[in-house]
């Protein structure tokens, strides 16, 4: 008997420590809009509920900023927190919502999504699922403008999840309504009823509570998926990582003074570079004054990949021999006011963390600079361990 018990015991503390460890965290789902009346920031709020009634799924609402600063925001708009596009990367799921522009989505989300080539290039969008919702005046071209934003999340590789017939079983069909196969919408412009209507906000409802399944789903198989993984670092080539996402490094810089491109202490290697293009200073200039942030993300972009091919020189041309990204630091060549220097290293963070994977990841450091050498936007000093 002693032994039945202790055998059923072991049983249960077997499974026990299997659920535990496929047991996910919590589903991070973003609803992000832009909304300048309320409108869409009314269905977002549906999409978010219905996002939160899915099992151990948290929805965040935010904003994309208005391409005017002086444009005048619905109250309740306003007060939304704006997120940057880099901060996309952190979440499980996204659901974007937008008004109706000529049969498209809105000039401030297209200009948001303007600023996303970083992400595009180092893939961090792909595989997480999206959808669309959105509000039109009259309601014509809102199957469009949804199909238009698709080609976007497509080009991203995101998983697209449309409504389908979804919500049709309650739609109050004695008044128009702005359902779609594509996403939910709402017929703002409607004299008929208050918009949107509560069939509008319904369906804007299941549409949240598909996404989070789909979301939830993905996060679960990826964690099902970590536990099955050994102990044993899979072998990465670095040299295939590059080919694969078409990253063609430079030629080293030369040294242009008394010093050498890099050093070698402790297995530690110790470069520092600037945004050197074919002999010449990408996007030179004051970030804040005369150059751009995506003109800055760019020159950080071009200063890493001169980085790494410094560190292939250090590792004898085998870039595989980084063990790991110990240090990087951003120095920016800015106005005293301006204070978005994280979201320009991200660019070099992204490509470093697709380059090298696991031994990618490394602490961080940015600042602001009055001036930098040779007119440079940005410089970088990196710190990696060889072997």
């Amino acid at each position: 008997m002693k032994k039945q018990l202790l055998v059923l015991l072991t049983a249960v503390l077997l499974s026990f420590g299997v659920n535990a460890q496929v047991k996910s965290s919590e589903t991070n789902v973003l609803v992000l809009i832009y909304s300048q009346n309320g409108g869409t920031y009314k269905m977002a709020k549906a999409i978010a509920e219905g996002i939160q009634e899915y099992p151990n799924t948290k929805a965040t609402i935010k904003r994309v900023p208005s391409i005017n600063a002086k444009e005048k925001l619905n109250a309740d708009v306003e007060k939304l927190p704006v997120a940057t596009i880099e901060e996309l990367a952190n979440y499980d799921g996204i659901a974007f919502g937008s008004p109706v522009h000529f049969a498209n989505i809105s000039a401030d989300m297209n200009y948001f999504f303007s600023q996303s080539i970083p992400l595009w290039t180092s893939r961090t969008l792909e595989g997480k699922p999206a959808t669309v919702f959105m509000s039109a005046g009259s309601g014509a071209g809102k199957e469009a403008a949804i199909l238009s934003f698709w080609n976007i999340l497509a080009s991203h590789g995101m998983i697209i999840v449309p409504t389908g017939i979804m919500g049709t079983a309650t739609l109050d069909k004695t008044v128009p309504q702005g359902n779609t196969p594509f996403g939910a919408t709402s017929l703002a412009g409607s004299p008929v009823g208050t918009r949107p209507s509560q069939s509008e906000l319904n369906l804007a409802k299941e549409q949240g509570k598909a996404l989070a399944r789909a979301a939830s789903g993905l996060k679960n198989t990826e964690n099902i998926k970590t536990v099955k993984t050994t102990s044993t670092e899979t072998k990465i080539d670095i040299n295939k990582t590059l080919k694969d996402n078409n990253i063609v490094l430079p030629e080293a810089p030369k040294p242009v003074g008394n010093y050498v491109p890099f050093t070698i202490s402790d297995h530690k290697v110790y470069i520092n570079q600037v945004a050197l293009k074919e002999g010449k200073i990408l996007n030179p200039g004051k970030v804040g004054a005369t150059v751009t942030d995506d003109q800055a993300k760019e020159a950080t972009y071009q200063t890493m990949l001169n980085v790494i091919a410094v560190l292939k020189e250090a590792c004898g041309g085998d870039l595989n021999k980084v063990k790991q990204c110990v240090q990087l630091t951003g120095y920016f060549n800015t106005t005293p006011e301006y204070t978005q220097h994280a979201a320009l290293m991200n660019s070099a963070s992204n490509l470093t963390a697709l380059v090298f994977g696991e031994k990618g990841k490394h602490a961080r450091a940015t600042i602001g600079a009055a001036s930098l050498p040779i007119n440079s936007a940005v410089e970088i000093q990196a710190i990696f361990e060889i072997e």
